[in-house]
């Protein structure tokens, strides 16, 4: 009991519940605001999303957990423009978002990546018609091949490429457009454990370089502890935020550690409950 006690405690000092309703910050940059969505089925009317609501502030980078079917990839498409709320709003820097703009890039699972082009073509493709010159997008392109640890890679096409290089290729994609939020629609689930684990590490090492705001949907615990200043717990049928907690440990995290565990297993219950 008493070492039940011990381990209980030092899950609890790693892991805090945020207050939902936050005074308002200069920093804040995102803010969903009682989203509701749901779908007309043959079967009838489908609810997905109920009265979701949080804020992210500049430079955190922000886990949604939980199961599939809880409304994790349908939130996100909505911060991303791609369709609207049933009702409530979703506001960037205090302005409504209704479409999608490059200020809220989408990296998905499927690289999505033009396979008749080129690594630095790919990279550099999101730059046609902006008024750049050849020199300064050339420098771009440059900087991000070498982020993302691919200058030797510049002219292989994508079948060239395994997973974990053509993921490194979509994120130097939609980074080279220096979005304010990164929507990341568990881009990492069809790799392989090695090739997941590098890019974690190689997201984290992004998001220290270029500190964008991050919102980051997995189903993976562990995934979540080892990227996450704060994780939303959702639960499902409809999706709802059913916790906000703010993961305090120390970077870089260490995936073995004793506090690492358990802070795993206590979220491994949450889900379950």
């Amino acid at each position: 009991m008493l070492l039940q006690k011990r381990q209980e405690d030092d899950v609890n000092s790693h892991l805090k519940a945020v207050p939902r309703k936050q005074p308002h910050s200069i920093e804040e940059v995102l803010r969903i605001d009682c989203i509701f969505k749901g779908f007309h089925t043959a079967g009838g009317y489908l609810p997905v999303l109920d009265g979701v609501s949080f804020r992210a502030e500049k430079g955190e980078l922000i886990a949604i957990l939980g199961r599939s079917g809880c409304g994790k990839s349908t939130l996100l498409k909505i911060v991303a423009g791609f369709m609207p709320p049933g009702s409530g709003k979703v506001l960037l820097n205090e302005h409504p978002v209704s479409r999608p703009g490059p200020d809220r890039c989408v990296i998905f699972q499927e690289d999505a990546l033009f396979p008749w082009l080129t690594v630095q073509e790919n990279i550099a493709f999101g730059l046609k018609g902006k008024q750049r010159n050849m020199k300064v997008r050339a420098q771009e392109v440059e900087w991000l091949l070498a982020l993302v640890g691919l200058s030797e890679f510049r002219d292989y096409l994508p079948r060239e490429l395994s997973g974990g290089m053509k993921q490194r290729v979509a994120l130097a994609r939609v980074l080279i457009l220096q979005p304010q939020v990164l929507l990341m629609d568990e881009p990492f689930a069809s790799l392989d454990a090695q090739s997941r684990e590098e890019m974690q590490n190689l997201l984290l090492l992004l998001w220290k370089e270029l500190s964008h705001t991050i919102l980051f949907v997995t189903h993976d615990v562990n995934e979540a502890v080892v990227l996450a200043d704060r994780i939303l717990l959702m639960d499902k049928n409809p999706g709802r935020i059913r916790e906000d907690v703010r993961v305090d440990l120390p970077r870089p995290r260490e995936r073995e550690s004793g506090a690492f565990l358990n802070v795993s297993k206590r979220l491994h219950r949450a889900l379950r409950d």
